[in-house]
């Protein structure tokens, strides 16, 4: 297999600005081909012909993670809102064009909750139905724009604590086929499909070539190693659906073991963990090899 394997850019820095561009050297150092940058909102100061150039000149590539909100949120039942969702996507969409990034990646259809600080929201049968009908129609409604761009729309499902949407790949898969648009794809993260899928090679065969991204997360969001997912049969998984796109590692690290402290929000790293991240990027190269000899 020779998927390449990134990172995401808040293991470094966030927000990740214009002054951050020599970080695309230092995940070359470390061995990753690309870095998954969320979608620079104008505070951040990220010149995007200054990035794709950075980029280059370091031999990596981009990929981009949208960010989605309750004034983005195409599942929405506000107008105002889910017209500011579909908006996005396509200024998503053509962020990546002029980034070179072939993948914007995420929650497309908007409104993460607990990770975003928004407790969850208890809504009908009826509610959640319709919202999923929006969420469909929204992302048939932007896939051209995307596709146009060479662009693909890489979906993902969260965990049932983050989304009333898409919380199972089955979930994904269905709603992927219901776009029916080749703009729209899946991402998978085994951070969540820890939580919600019965098996996750089994969920990655299910998923076949609709995955055009893969963010391989330890159970605990940790270094990938330092839990207890069974990575070779992941990357086996991978291997038998022939695929061959980006992996991305995503590790959130905690402040500190103490109780009583929120654990769902990104912390800056207090220490060097260029180490760690070598590690966690072993593991994962490892488990391909393995995946691979075993085909």
């Amino acid at each position: 297999m020779d998927n390449p394997i990134g990172i995401i850019s808040m293991q470094f820095i966030r927000p990740f600005r214009g002054t951050d561009l020599h970080y695309f050297a230092k995940a070359a150092e470390l061995g990753f081909d690309f870095v998954e940058l969320l979608v620079p909102e104008p505070e951040d100061e990220l010149p995007l012909a200054a990035a794709r150039k950075a980029a280059e000149e370091a031999g990596i590539f981009l990929v981009l993670a949208a960010r989605v909100n309750v004034q983005r949120s195409i599942a929405s039942d506000d107008e105002t809102a889910r017209k500011g969702g579909l908006d996005y996507l396509r200024h998503c969409a053509d962020v990546a064009s002029e980034l070179e990034c072939p993948i914007v990646g995420g929650p497309l259809y908007g409104e993460p909750m607990v990770f975003a600080g928004r407790p969850p929201v208890p809504r009908s049968d009826a509610e959640i139905a319709e919202r999923a009908m929006r969420t469909i129609e929204g992302l048939a409604a932007v896939a051209p724009h995307a596709r146009a761009r060479g662009v693909t729309l890489a979906v993902e499902a969260l965990n049932r604590f983050e989304t009333d949407i898409l919380s199972t790949t089955r979930q994904a898969v269905e709603l992927v086929d219901a776009v029916g648009d080749a703009g729209v794809k899946l991402m998978l993260d085994t951070f969540h499909m820890n939580m919600e899928d019965r098996s996750i090679p089994d969920a990655i065969r299910l998923a076949g070539d609709r995955i055009v991204h893969f963010q391989a997360n330890e159970n605990h969001r940790g270094h990938p190693g330092t839990g207890h997912l069974d990575w070779t049969a992941i990357m086996r998984a991978l291997a038998q659906v022939d695929y061959r796109g980006p992996i991305s590692l995503e590790p959130f690290r905690r402040a500190d073991d103490r109780i009583a402290l929120p654990i769902a929000h990104w912390r800056a790293p207090r220490e060097d963990e260029s180490a760690k991240l070598r590690a966690g990027l072993g593991v994962i190269r490892n488990a391909l090899t393995l995946a691979e000899v075993d085909q």
